[in-house]
């Protein structure tokens, strides 16, 4: 099951990329017909986008190759890499934006207002629909990715109001405003993602209840005098690895050390781990991991 989401989320991320890398091709060619400023500079910010996701996609079929010496959890992270490498990108892109739209306030230019609506009209149909698609991903990946596709969304958008009221009226100053209003918007949310993925990459507790809720139930087990060593971080955003010591009783026996695996097994079922690795102390035993600077009971 695993597998087959993440061959689906690669099939996902693939084809937007086609459609986006397509589409901006088109906005080059309608950014030069309608000698439309925002729109070349939009056809700019998907060329960046294109890349970005070209190498979403890449980096997320390398996640997928199995483990080896070398890396003995697989590949994975290398999907967190990208989030936070797209991440960077559309922080830098949002920036051009906003240089490029502020020094419009200054000089605004009459685009042709026709085919800036039927271009924006195309763009949120296009844009819209790759964003839908993406929508679903529970990935760190994806979602960075899909607010790539939501800023331009809200590009089009932006566009689509701009051409309308400048049907009506001279207005050519409401193109850079808008343009800097949806960019810090979307700006704003990427920094948040950026965060979670810069959190987990650095092995940050994806989530602290989990975590609080696995220490409760394990310490709650008949024959564990405590606890300790016990970590909780994730590879990409998605998969899940747990560690832990569980301090047993010093007379336990094999036949009781069986069981409590057992019930080890249970409640770690109920969580959706892809990693886990208990081991047993003995009550009073030195623990090999043990150093001066480590409590003995988190």
């Amino acid at each position: 099951m695993s597998h087959h989401h993440h061959a689906s989320s690669q099939q996902r991320i693939g084809w937007v990329f086609w459609l986006n890398a397509g589409f901006t091709l088109i906005e080059f060619l309608g950014g030069w017909l309608t000698n439309s400023t925002v729109i070349m500079a939009d056809a700019i910010h998907d060329l960046g986008d294109s890349f970005s996701i070209g190498m979403a996609w890449m980096l997320g079929r390398i996640s997928d190759k199995p483990e080896t010496n070398t890396f003995t959890y697989g590949y994975r992270r290398f999907s967190m890499l990208g989030a936070l490498l797209n991440g960077f990108i559309l922080i830098v892109g949002s920036i051009w934006i906003l240089v490029e739209a502020i020094s419009r306030l200054n000089n605004p230019q009459m685009p042709v207002v026709e085919g800036m609506f039927w271009f924006a009209v195309l763009g949120i149909a296009v844009n819209g629909f790759a964003a839908f698609k993406l929508s679903g991903g529970k990935t760190l990946n994806e979602k960075v990715l899909n607010w790539h596709l939501l800023e331009d969304v809200l590009g089009w958008v932006a566009i689509l109001l701009v051409a309308i009221v400048l049907m009506f009226v001279d207005w050519p100053i409401l193109d850079p405003i808008l343009s800097i209003i949806f960019t810090l918007f979307i700006a704003f949310n990427v920094v948040k993602n950026l965060k979670e993925s810069a959190r987990l990459f650095l092995q940050g507790t994806p989530d602290k209840i989990l975590l609080n809720s696995v220490r409760q139930q394990l310490c709650a087990l008949p024959g564990v005098n405590s606890i300790h060593h016990l970590h909780l971080w994730s590879l990409d955003g998605e998969h899940y690895v747990l560690t832990a010591h569980l301090v047993v009783a010093k007379g336990v026996t094999i036949e009781g050390q069986l069981k409590l695996k057992q019930s080890v097994a249970l409640v770690l079922g109920e969580y959706s781990l892809a990693h886990t690795t208990i081991e047993f102390e003995l009550s009073g035993e030195d623990c090999r991991d043990e150093s001066p600077n480590v409590s003995s009971n988190l």
